[in-house]
């Protein structure tokens, strides 16, 4: 749940429109400058990515692993997971994940939203608005210095509202179509079931997320240069009254296609590191 597609898709949009345009004036400086400002924000996230899914899976399947064992333990017989694990465990990784990615979100967001000004004052202006931040640390001082440390988790409840149900049908169909894809014979999924189902789970958590995670990239890129939004429910009702009700589901189908190979590469990545490192013979499902 730590990238943003709204945001990458419509610097995309951005992008595209604006290469033409200098293209056409023969400004070819102009075009290399908005095609690596598609990638503005992008190193501190590459950076943090690692430490961030492994916190998650790590949180995911010791909080499942925990739970299981102190249901066991008041239980004379020990049945497999149970659904409300599962969703217990989501839900606690999904409130970890902001604590941990929100901050990452937030710079990442910010330096890409820097292109907004930009756009304007090629519509109407003859400047350009000088960007607010130079890079990963000088927007982490930036924000510190003049919204505090409150103002690295700027957005945290929208993302509490788009991590914790985000989790849970990304976890929760995982599980259960990995061992409905596994045959009764085998004690684990293959690596082909876990690539499926991690794929599947990708595409139905990234869907779903959809509504909220455009409300969270709108609360976050405000405060940029003006602060628009007053909070979650304002920025529903502005978002509401401007777009309509579709501007919700903006780039659904872009998030669930992108989510389903993310998500069966991370999950598949997942399960054979822990087969590697455990020297087990078969794939094993958390």
């Amino acid at each position: 749940m730590c990238m943003c597609v709204h945001t990458c898709m419509h610097a995309c949009v951005y992008v595209c429109v604006h290469a033409h345009v200098f293209i056409w004036r023969g400004s070819h400086a102009e075009v290399l400058s908005l095609v690596f400002g598609f990638f503005k924000g992008m190193s501190f996230p590459l950076a943090s990515v690692a430490i961030y899914n492994s916190v998650v899976f790590g949180v995911f399947s010791n909080t499942q692993r925990f739970l299981s064992q102190y249901r066991c333990r008041e239980l004379e017989d020990c049945p497999g997971r149970s659904l409300s694990d599962l969703l217990l465990a989501s839900m606690v990784t999904g409130m970890v994940s902001v604590g941990l990615g929100g901050p990452v979100d937030l710079i990442k967001i910010r330096l890409q939203m820097q292109t907004q000004p930009f756009q304007e004052a090629s519509h109407g202006l003859k400047s350009r608005a000088v960007a607010a931040y130079q890079g990963p640390v000088h927007c982490f001082a930036t924000i510190v210095r003049t919204e505090g440390l409150t103002g690295l988790y700027r957005g945290a409840s929208a993302m509490l509202l788009r991590d914790i149900p985000g989790y849970c049908f990304y976890f929760i169909p995982y599980v259960f179509l990995s061992d409905w894809i596994t045959p009764e014979a085998c004690t684990g999924p293959s690596p082909y079931g876990v690539w499926l189902a991690g794929g599947i789970a990708g595409a139905i958590s990234w869907g779903t997320a959809t509504p909220m995670d455009v409300v969270k990239s709108r609360i976050q890129a405000d405060g940029v240069y003006l602060n628009k939004y007053r909070g979650v429910l304002d920025c529903i009702s502005q978002s509401y009254q401007q777009e309509g009700f579709k501007v919700f589901f903006r780039g659904i189908t872009v998030n669930a296609v992108r989510g389903f190979p993310m998500s069966a590469a991370m999950f598949l990545g997942y399960e054979l590191s822990l087969k590697a490192l455990r020297g087990d013979h078969t794939v094993r499902n958390k």
